[in-house]
């Protein structure tokens, strides 16, 4: 169970911060917030990853997941969340609403940092 972002953070950093390029993953959660499943669902480039919203939205519904806790890292060193970024985390948002399923955080990591744009008030 996740208690609170910086737990997640710390886990997240141990699976992405150190990957060459960029990744996005889900953590899929139950309603205690237990994980289901940690996916890396889209691998990119060096600066970017194309994340498709149905993806993720049909993944939730396979796993049964309550909630998710979207994450990428940034190879380039910079956890500042981007406006496409910004966008991305409203769109998988309000999709996931649709059947039911929370967005608790959007977590961007790089090596020995992390930020969450829930503790942001960018969710």
């Amino acid at each position: 169970m996740f208690g609170s972002p910086d737990a997640v953070k710390n886990y997240l950093q141990l699976h992405l911060a150190r990957k060459p390029q960029e990744e996005f993953a889900v953590m899929f959660l139950d309603a205690q917030n237990r994980l289901i499943e940690l996916n890396v669902m889209f691998r990119g480039t060096l600066s970017q990853t194309s994340v498709y919203p149905r993806e993720v939205v049909v993944e939730a519904l396979r796993l049964k997941a309550a909630a998710v806790i979207l994450a990428h890292n940034h190879p380039s060193g910079t956890v500042q969340p981007s406006r496409a970024d910004e966008a991305l985390t409203q769109t998988i948002k309000a999709a996931l609403a649709l059947v039911d399923v929370r967005v608790l955080d959007h977590i961007i990591v790089a090596p020995g940092q992390a930020l969450s744009m829930a503790e942001r008030g960018l969710l």
